[in-house]
């Protein structure tokens, strides 16, 4: 009976470690979450304008331009697929990876078009690796930390991907596979097409202007003037590499602010397991000692009474 108690006892200073690390692991998740939400934050001035900008030029380009849609073929995509380099996240790595999984299917299916996977994250290459399934770029070692130097490399392998002809192996869109944070508490994988461009024909609405006057008195939209130097197709190749950039580094920090809430409430879980645990141990621990008290006393008992009738009989 005794080994019995010290297995138990064994077993509880066991589950008591692992609450520590489960613990800690939760606070620093928690405080990381408040960061990755700072980054984001602090993005969105510049993502703002510079979309704007993109938009403005893209609208304003004359002919066939291959950042539209219209200029592009539907023959191969490119796929980049955010995942984590570590794990005790929940299944946010495998939910990415499943939505990856369908969006495959679904254009080898109805759009009849290849695939190319670009893989960010240790989660995401050892799937593709385990079914020795090829993938067209790998990078690791900053899913839960990234900054915008680790977004430049990506963003220059798919718009290389991009801007080469569908012929030689070149993609006709490209697809990012992150997920995107709204609370701790709400994180959903989602699938952003970056390349080709919708575009989108801005006017100004004067219906509610001022100014009277003109042919446009009536409240007809117009047309916004701009000028673009030297052209808009320049400054739209221009504007191109770091439009691209931004949103590869978006998902990347999006991403890095789920896994961090996905680690803390798969943390959080298993410390709270470890403390019904360790109650459920201890509760065991206590009716072995209870049941290896008892059989003392019985057998201190038992050998009283035998003592007891020895000395009676003699």
């Amino acid at each position: 009976m005794g080994a019995q108690l010290r297995v138990f006892r064994r077993r509880i200073r066991t589950v008591q470690a692992t609450k520590k690390i489960t613990k800690a692991m939760e606070l620093i998740a928690s405080s990381r979450i408040v960061k990755a939400q700072q980054q984001v934050q602090a993005s969105e001035p510049y993502a703002r304008e510079l979309l704007r900008a993109v938009g403005l030029a893209a609208s304003h380009t004359k002919g066939h331009h291959p950042l539209t849609a219209k200029a592009r073929l539907e023959q191969r995509a490119a796929m980049l697929l955010v995942t984590a380099d570590r794990g005790l996240a929940g299944a946010y790595s495998v939910n990415a990876i499943k939505e990856g999984e369908q969006l495959i299917e679904l254009m080898s299916t109805e759009k009849n078009m290849e695939v190319v996977p670009f893989v960010v994250g240790r989660k995401g290459l050892a799937f593709y690796k385990f079914r020795e399934r090829e993938v067209a770029g790998e990078w690791t070692g900053f899913s839960d930390a990234p900054t915008y130097e680790d977004a430049k490399p990506i963003a220059k392998a798919l718009l290389d991907r991009f801007l080469m002809k569908t012929e030689d192996g070149g993609a006709d869109e490209i697809h990012i596979v992150y997920t995107r944070y709204f609370n701790r508490g709400r994180q959903e994988v989602q699938v952003l097409r970056i390349l080709p461009l919708e575009v989108v024909e801005e006017v100004v609405d004067t219906s509610e202007s001022t100014i009277t006057g003109g042919d446009n008195a009536g409240g007809t939209p117009v047309w916004p003037l701009y000028d673009f130097e030297p052209s808009p197709e320049e400054v739209l190749d221009a504007l191109l590499p770091k439009y691209v950039e931004y949103l590869v580094y978006a998902a990347l920090l999006q991403s890095a602010a789920s896994e961090h809430a996905a680690r803390q409430r798969a943390m959080k879980s298993a410390t709270d397991n470890a403390d019904e645990l360790m109650k459920s141990l201890t509760r065991q621990a206590n009716q072995a000692r209870q049941a290896e008290i008892t059989q003392e006393i019985s057998e201190i008992v038992g050998g009283a009474d035998a003592l007891a009738s020895a000395t009676a009989g003699s």
